[in-house]
């Protein structure tokens, strides 16, 4: 192909690296990559194109790239060299930095331009570079895109000394029909690719560039884009769960990796002995997804049925035979799951709960069973304040760590909990007991469900504060992005337990009950700037819900110590800011507030009557006082948003006080009384929150 033509077209390019089967976690990743650095070359090399299609399957990574130009345009380059003052001499002779600079250029100093700046003359150079073609380009950009590739550990093979994430065996690179005269990683480009291992082994010559997928789709039995691979297994997971008289139960994790374990995806049910139905379906589950990559079955109640699906990458002649294959595999592992939950429920609770004595929470703070005493004694107290049964929240506590000593959770760690939860109802303990040992560590990220039962609230709520507290106590808070014991997620666990569950809990009691418990194990100071950490997490909280910083402000401002009468304040605030009288008031309540930070002694705590002179303070004095006496029982039933309501009345008379009336009189007494006037305006609006922040 001639240059003319490269310059005039734009074609589609395709790249296909082919490998051994790939890592399927980071498959995605790999492919998209791949991709992302080529493109960002191409962007930066000024070569227009269209759409970018990535695909990503367990043998290969390929992209392509509709409408991509084939040339560089040609383009003018400036380049400033020295100024024009030090580029000559007091005879006009060039000095050696403009002979230097002409020389880096190519240019004599006569081919030089000036170009005047706000800082002087400058001499430029104009710079012709003439457009290169894409197949000059494209090696230099696959390579370097190949070699940050996000791969933690490569490997070479057979006799080669190139190094990729797995051994590589062809390159496919195709402007529309033509194959690149290229390289990468010592294979040379062609136009030849491979379709499925067993199904269609031989080389698939490609056309051209647009036929890839088709290709491999029709002839191949590939399925290359990832995206509609994963619909495809979902919709037959789906149906296969249907015809097996459930549901499949489909996490995202485990179908993106069953996508990038398959080319040509096949759905197979196998059954296993319902025997096995007695054990935890937690951990049946566990074991299929994470140990067999099945797609368990359950009933229309979530319960776990006798069938799972899996996902062949062979469309089998024999499937019985396939599916006869993964139910032998699966029973072993299903059977050690078994095994490990009759041991464990030869124990009670008690016993499992013994070795914790010899198991280390954190070196200063103690073993596990330290803690579960700690936590079953502030348990029993949250329990008490919330209507709990406190009893029965000691004991959940005393227990709540017991089957981290089971041998199930040993074996699969996301049965913490709920391991518990099985035993307590196996022993016969309470239902609310057994709940509340599966409720413990609720909430585990954001926006996961909360305890339900009041144990369960009382143990969950102990647990984060004991871990909390004791961290702050010894002096280890979380800095910067380091959180090693995820105290911004207990504290955002605990705010969202007390105010989503409706708990009327002192939050400054609580951490100080917390820190009784530690004893002398930690600094009781240091254990009370967890309250400060746990204030500081409100910002997160809200922001969350959509609420704007300077309303989270106002109320931090005044500092409520219970977390629900936090949130009643937040959303009054929130919905005064929207009212008309809001701005006005604000502004006055930063000029009060400001007036009475200059004062070197409190203002009085009465208003005399006798010294309102003027018809403005006359009219906010009594509106005052009529807002206390009507504003004294919304503000002992919490209610907030009324109360507001009820100051937002305050602005014609505070607008005309501050119009007409000199508060900083030369009589000291008409002084004083004004200032107690504006202290008891502040402090109305204070009972709620200083709303002098909405103005910042």
């Amino acid at each position: 192909m001639s240059a003319a033509e490269h310059a005039v077209r734009r074609a589609d390019l395709l790249i296909e690296l082919g490998t051994e089967e790939l890592p399927p976690k980071s498959l995605q990743a790999l492919s998209q990559a791949f991709a992302d650095e080529v493109v960002r070359q191409l962007d930066e090399a000024q070569l227009a194109h269209g759409a970018v299609k990535v695909f990503a399957a367990p043998r290969r990574l390929a992209f392509r790239i509709e409408a991509l130009e084939t040339r560089q345009a040609d383009r003018t380059l400036e380049r400033r060299g020295p100024a024009v003052a030090a580029a000559f001499g007091a005879d006009g002779t060039p000095t050696k930095a403009a002979q230097g600079f002409a020389a880096s250029v190519g240019l004599s100093v006569d081919q030089l331009s000036r170009v005047e700046t706000d800082k002087g003359a400058w001499l430029v150079a104009q710079i012709q570079e003439t457009g290169r073609p894409l197949v000059e380009l494209l090696p230099a950009f696959l390579a370097q895109s190949v070699q940050r590739l996000p791969i933690p550990k490569r490997m070479r093979w057979g006799a080669r000394k190139v190094q990729f994430v797995r051994p590589v065996h062809w390159l496919v690179a195709l402007l529309d029909d033509e194959v690149l005269p290229l390289s990468l990683l010592e294979l040379d480009a062609g136009r030849n690719t491979y379709g499925h291992r067993f199904h269609a082994p031989q080389a698939l010559a490609l056309a051209h560039a647009r036929d890839y997928e088709q290709a491999l789709q029709q002839h191949g039995k590939v399925v290359a884009d990832f995206n509609t691979r994963r619909d495809q297994i979902r919709s037959a997971a789906i149906q296969a769960g249907k015809d097996a008289g459930g549901s499949a139960v489909i996490d995202d994790e485990l179908l993106d990796e069953v996508t990038a374990l398959v080319e040509w995806p096949v759905p197979l049910v196998g059954r296993f002995d319902e025997e096995f139905l007695r054990v935890p379906q937690e951990a049946l589950i566990t074991t299929m997804q994470e140990n067999q990559k099945y797609f368990p079955v359950v009933d229309a109640n979530g319960r776990l049925m006798n069938a799972f699906i899996t996902i062949s990458n062979l469309d089998s002649t024999d499937k019985a035979q396939v599916i006869a294959g993964n139910e032998k595999v699966v029973r072993p592992r299903l059977a050690d799951a078994a095994f490990f939950y009759d041991n464990d429920c030869a124990k009670r609770l008690d016993q499992h709960a013994e070795p914790l004595q010899n198991v280390v929470f954190q070196q200063q703070l103690g073993t596990l069973a330290d803690k579960c005493q700690r936590i079953a004694s502030l348990a029993a107290v949250i329990a008490q304040d919330i209507g709990g049964d406190a009893a029965l929240a000691a004991e959940a506590g005393r227990l709540c760590k017991a089957d981290l000593a089971s041998e199930m959770v040993y074996e699969f760690d996301t049965m913490q909990g709920t391991m518990g939860y099985y035993l307590a109802r196996h022993e016969g303990r309470p239902d609310e007991l057994a709940e509340a040992l599966r409720e413990q560590y609720l909430p585990r990220f954001a926006g996961d469900m909360l305890p339900a039962t009041r144990t369960g609230q009382a143990v969950a709520l102990a647990d984060k504060l004991d871990t909390l507290v004791g961290i702050f106590g010894i002096g280890q808070k979380p800095t910067g992005d380091k959180d090693p014991y995820a105290l911004r997620r207990a504290a955002l666990g605990i705010l969202r337990i007390i105010i989503e569950c409706e708990l009327p809990l002192d939050i400054e009691a609580l951490v100080e009950q917390a820190i009784t418990g530690f004893g002398d194990r930690i600094d009781a100071a240091a254990g009370r700037e967890a309250l400060e950490f746990l204030f500081g997490r409100y910002r997160a909280f809200y922001h969350d819900r959509g609420i704007d910083t300077p309303v989270i402000l106002a109320v931090l401002a005044v500092r409520p110590v219970r977390p629900l009468d936090f949130d009643r304040r937040v959303k009054a605030v929130a919905a005064f800011r929207n009212r008309p009288e809001a701005a006005a008031l604000a502004a006055a309540n930063k000029r009060v507030a400001n007036i009475l930070s200059k004062l070197d002694t409190a203002p009085g705590d009465e208003i005399d009557g006798a010294l309102l002179v003027d018809d403005a303070e006359n009219d906010l004095a009594n509106a005052v006082v009529d807002a206390y006496a009507e504003g004294e029982p919304l503000i002992d039933a919490g209610d907030y948003a009324a109360l507001l309501a009820l100051l937002a009345n305050l602005r014609d008379p505070v607008d005309r006080f501050f119009d007409q009336v000199m508060v900083m009189a030369d009589d000291a007494a008409l002084r004083e009384n004004r200032l107690a006037l504006l202290s008891f305006l502040r402090d109305l609006f204070l009972n709620v929150a200083d709303i002098s922040e909405l103005g910042s």
